[in-house]
């Protein structure tokens, strides 16, 4: 498996592609926007793009959907918990910035499902504080966990917006996402990578 991140969109979101190197199969994470050298990385690899997962709604995570599905038609994905927010320009603060954007056609998953996407088997878990519909992305096999704005490096999401909640998302952490094993790869929705062994014994607000 390898992962690449773009920085992309108005508050330089994390996207990440997840690709099957044997057969150059992948998924995309969050596409805050859809800049050519996203498109034409993609291309030039030859990757093949099977899905795009979301761990949330917030109109710096979506707002590249629609590109993004012209150049690469493929299902989208996020937790049932999430559908209002998706759909809702207020909810999902992009009228706050003048953006409006909605979006309406993704496919709906419950904590613990699974999905076999590029040939890997990713775990869908429920993580809501961030948003309501906030879910996470865990790949056992490789060790990997996609955050969204669930979990940063020394630090975790706000829940100043609609939606949020701080004591939630501090349960949501501490129930579902430190019982996985200590080198567990984090990679969240901004900034740098972390572990959950470094987390559980480093992040302040846990």
């Amino acid at each position: 498996m390898k992962i690449e991140k773009f920085v992309i969109g108005p508050i330089g979101t994390n996207c990440y592609i997840v690709s099957n190197e044997e057969t150059k199969e992948c998924f995309v994470t969050d596409p805050a926007a859809c800049p050519p050298e996203l498109v034409s990385h993609i291309r030039n690899e030859r990757l093949n793009v099977q899905a795009v997962l979301l761990t949330h709604g917030h109109f710096d995570h979506i707002m590249g959907i629609d590109s993004f599905l012209r150049e690469f038609p493929v299902p989208v994905y996020a937790h049932e918990a999430e559908r209002a927010l998706l759909e809702d320009a207020r909810l999902n603060s992009s009228a706050m910035y003048g953006m409006k954007y909605t979006f309406s056609g993704a496919e709906y998953v419950k904590d613990g499902q699974e999905l076999k996407i590029a040939g890997m088997k990713v775990k869908a878990i429920h993580t809501p504080g961030h948003t309501v519909g906030g879910c996470c992305y865990y790949i056992p096999e490789e060790n990997v966990l996609i955050s969204g704005d669930t979990l940063f490096c020394a630090s975790i999401g706000r829940t100043d917006l609609p939606t949020g909640s701080m004591s939630e998302l501090v349960r949501s952490i501490r129930e579902k996402l430190l019982p996985l094993p200590d080198e567990t790869k984090v990679y969240p929705g901004h900034m740098e990578e972390t572990t959950i062994g470094y987390e559980r014994k480093n992040n302040p607000f846990l």
